[in-house]
């Protein structure tokens, strides 16, 4: 017989995290505006984190006044039409080296038959900031 102490969960201790943080999100976070949901989670990160979700932040949403904000599993994501074009995933959620910036199914960057969904982050510079603003403006193309 199985010890039932034992974790048999096929979903890791950072998926499982995840998925609480998610059913929180959906408890608590529900009656606040999608801005404030994206603040306050933006403002539990790391200090350097913070710094780059708060970059990424102010320039996301300056690319087209349709791009929403609100949590996603925890993270800021960015909507058109209630459907998750890209995230913010700070490196220290799932105890990582790096954050990432990556997409959803919904946006627009197919590329034949293999392409990047996401990216490693470390800092923001203009380079950096010029190849998100191309690939959001990519992604919420029709």
């Amino acid at each position: 017989m199985a010890d039932p102490t034992q974790n048999t969960s096929a979903f890791t201790d950072a998926e499982r995290a995840a998925m609480k943080e998610r059913a929180r999100e959906a408890r608590e976070f529900k009656k606040l505006p999608g801005g404030e949901q994206v603040a306050r989670k933006i403002t539990e990160m790391t200090p350097a984190e913070r710094k780059i979700a708060k970059a990424i932040h102010a320039l996301v949403l300056g690319i087209s006044p349709d791009i929403t904000t609100k949590t996603w599993y925890g993270m800021p994501a960015y909507y058109l039409e209630n459907k998750v074009i890209c995230f913010f995933q700070a490196g220290s959620k799932f105890e990582s080296r790096y954050s990432t910036f990556g997409f959803q199914e919904a946006a627009h960057l197919d590329d034949g038959v293999f392409w990047p969904t996401s990216f490693a982050i470390l800092e923001m510079n203009d380079s950096v900031e010029k190849t998100i603003t191309q690939l959001v403006s990519r992604a919420i193309s029709a």
